[in-house]
């Protein structure tokens, strides 16, 4: 969606590309203003710029290697990196959503608006799931992976704040399962009873930290895995058989009987 270009000293500015809407790249520039000024380990917004018709955003430069890069070198083991990835999700689990932050509700149905990308049934039954969940204040980065984290050497930063929202924690641990079992690794020749392994540390890492029962949150993030489904078929799920497939699940999991 956009290029890193360095900018002022210490400082680097996100290029969106020229077709991606100008207010997306301002809706995560408040985004990331706003979970910064709340204490979240977050790159500082410095303003806001027009580059030959593409808006970009000035950022914090975060100098080190992204979370993925380690894994890759071997550097560090899933283990490692599941912990750290649960630890930032407490930290943001922690932090009472700022004001502007759209609730999981309007954050749904602006992702169900773009056109060609979520059936009608299956945004209409997702709607009406989200009506009868709980209403909760906490924020959720519902993108944090293992891309989104840069090893400073001040401690892990989270970027790529354009998805926030106010939820219940257990949106961004269904996250976390669809990136890695729906989008990843799935649908062909997986296992879906086998979770991939960093998903497995950041599980057992977050029950930990945050004082439940491995059962208790795999019960809390079933609720949600429709909903991040059906929001990946707006992100991430081009292809075909992909999206069929991730479709079948939604559907299954909002018949009746669920």
């Amino acid at each position: 969606m956009a290029d890193i270009h360095a900018w002022a000293p210490g400082q680097v500015l996100k290029l969106f590309k020229a077709h991606v809407l100008r207010r997306l790249g301002e809706h995560e520039a408040r985004m990331t203003r706003a979970v910064f000024a709340a204490g979240v380990p977050a790159p500082e917004v410095f303003g806001e710029v027009t580059l030959e018709g593409r808006f970009g955003i000035v950022l914090t430069r975060l100098d080190g290697p992204t979370l993925r890069q380690r894994l890759r070198t071997g550097a560090m083991q899933p283990e490692q990196a599941g912990a750290i990835i649960a630890s930032l999700y407490t930290s943001i689990h922690k932090t009472r959503a700022p004001p502007n932050v759209p609730s999981l509700r309007d954050w749904f149905a602006a992702a169900s608006r773009v056109p060609d990308r979520i059936p009608a049934h299956i945004a209409t039954g997702i709607l009406a799931l989200i009506e009868r969940l709980p209403p909760a204040d906490g924020l959720c980065h519902a993108d944090l992976h293992a891309d989104n984290v840069i090893m400073t050497a001040q401690g892990p930063r989270i970027i790529d704040w354009l998805a926030a929202v106010r939820a219940p924690a257990a949106l961004d641990l269904a996250r976390c399962h669809v990136t890695f079992s729906d989008l990843v690794y799935a649908p062909e020749g997986t296992d879906p009873s086998r979770p991939h392994a960093l998903e497995a540390a950041v599980r057992f890492e977050y029950a930990r930290l945050a004082g439940m029962s491995p059962a208790a949150l795999t019960a809390a993030v079933e609720t949600y895995l429709p909903i991040l489904r059906a929001f990946a078929l707006v992100e991430r799920a081009t292809n075909p058989a992909r999206r069929a497939w991730l479709i079948q699940r939604i559907e299954a999991t909002l018949r009746p009987e669920h």
